[in-house]
């Protein structure tokens, strides 16, 4: 599933802000922090790391990106899809979601 794909099935104006999860391929980090070591987050300009997370079994991370286009995500993507299996999910802070919900009650 392509990001345009996910955009289009939420029906609303596009977000800004995406969680991915990475799975890391073989439940292997270390290809994937070798690579970051040598070559950095491969991140195309117009695209910003938020911060992540790792579980404790060293297999997933977790991560927020920023991009007002999405065919920057979808670079990279791409730069690491050989490594990692990804998720992608466009979200919002919790603050918009009650103003979102609020407004229909």
């Amino acid at each position: 599933m392509t990001l345009e794909t996910i955009r289009l099935c939420t029906l609303e104006e596009p977000a800004l802000l995406y969680m991915i999860i990475e799975h890391f391929k073989n439940r292997d980090p270390v290809p994937v922090y070798r690579r970051f070591k040598d070559r950095g987050r491969l991140a195309p300009e117009g695209l910003q790391y938020v911060s992540s997370w790792v579980d404790e079994k060293l297999e997933r991370c977790f991560q927020l990106m920023e991009t007002e286009h999405p065919k920057y995500l979808d670079e990279w993507l791409a730069n690491w899809n050989d490594l990692v299996e990804f998720e992608v999910y466009p979200v919002m802070s919790s603050k918009e979601a009650a103003e979102k919900v609020l407004s229909r009650l």
